[in-house]
């Protein structure tokens, strides 16, 4: 594919990824009073079963898939999905949407930093004068956002589970800092691999972890004498279209959308545009509260939306690739 039209093409998928993605940061808004290992289990549970028929489908394919490639699979699926997703929804839960969402905000900063000090990028590092003005203006932007958020606080909230918030934030970053490098080095490494195939594996991998994780969290919530009526909790119609919805689009095709991007651009660049999940974030976010964003925040939107432009316009460092 030429390099125009795969940065094209790969920037549309990380967009569609991202709209798909910035679902999951209003789910625990929508229903605060399930905990967040609930949440957790319940998504990628979902996101499992509806793997299976898709796996049916590709079992030829899947089939080729070697056994590191399926321990791959649930490493990826362990700390990218659930671990991931366990941390934010507990985050948003202690914090609210904003803080934990523009913490968030910083993974293409992060990753695109994580990325070229990793050094292992086939195509070589994005050099860091073409990498510094498109990161100053996504943190810029970050910032601005992050401080018309921080005025819209309650003057009685809770400053130490608040504060638990924003570390267990720091956590989820941890997580996806590490997977979308680790996901995109594995699909890079076997481009004859399809990447929806990929995704269904990851979902395959998914479903056994979730279900043991279910019935942790159900044994533990007994054992503790915990009043939640398990399983589905008190809303169980609106909790189950929940997970379907979000395993679906924010699991499956999200994750597809995502592996399809991770093919065609550098993991540097790949990684700051995962600033389209915050920008849908921060868009669901105003829309339930049913208001326009404040000056400041616009004005931060504006920057992230800058960054990425601006980060379009980099081109790896091929000298300096691996083997070049």
């Amino acid at each position: 594919m030429p390099q125009r039209a795969a940065l094209v093409s790969g920037t549309l998928f990380a967009l569609a990824a991202g709209l798909m993605w910035g679902l999951v940061f209003i789910v625990p808004l929508w229903l605060p009073e399930y905990p967040a290992a609930l949440l957790t289990m319940g998504r990628y549970l979902a996101f499992g079963l509806i793997a299976l028929p898709l796996a049916w489908l590709d079992r030829a394919r899947l089939a080729e898939l070697t056994r590191a490639d399926w321990l791959e699979a649930l490493k990826l699926a362990a700390i990218g999905n659930l671990l991931y997703y366990l941390c934010l929804a507990a985050a948003i839960q202690r914090s609210g949407g904003p803080l934990p969402t523009m913490i968030i905000g910083t993974l293409p900063v992060v990753i695109a930093v994580a990325s070229n000090l990793r050094g292992r990028d086939r195509d070589g590092p994005l050099p860091w004068g073409q990498l510094a003005p498109s990161l100053l203006l996504i943190a810029a932007g970050i910032a601005l956002v992050n401080q018309a958020e921080q005025a819209q606080l309650a003057p009685d909230t809770d400053l130490l589970r608040y504060a638990s918030g924003a570390l267990l934030a720091v956590g989820a970053v941890a997580c996806w800092t590490w997977y979308p490098i680790r996901n995109a080095e594995w699909l890079r490494a076997h481009a004859d691999r399809s990447p929806r195939v990929w995704a269904t594996a990851q979902g395959v991998a998914t479903l056994p972890l979730a279900a043991v994780g279910l019935v942790a969290v159900w044994g533990g919530m007994a054992a503790l004498g915990d009043p939640f009526p398990m399983p589905l909790g008190p809303r169980p119609g609106f909790f189950i279209a929940l997970m379907l919805v979000t395993g679906l689009l924010a699991s499956w095709a999200g994750t597809l959308c995502w592996n399809e991007a991770s093919q065609r651009l550098p993991p540097g660049l790949a990684g700051q545009l995962i600033v389209f999940e915050t920008l849908s974030a921060l868009a669901y976010a105003f829309v339930l509260r049913g208001h326009m964003p404040p000056p400041l925040a616009l004005a931060g939107v504006v920057l992230l939306v800058a960054g990425v432009a601006y980060a379009l316009r980099a081109r790896p460092n091929v000298a300096a690739a691996p083997g070049a």
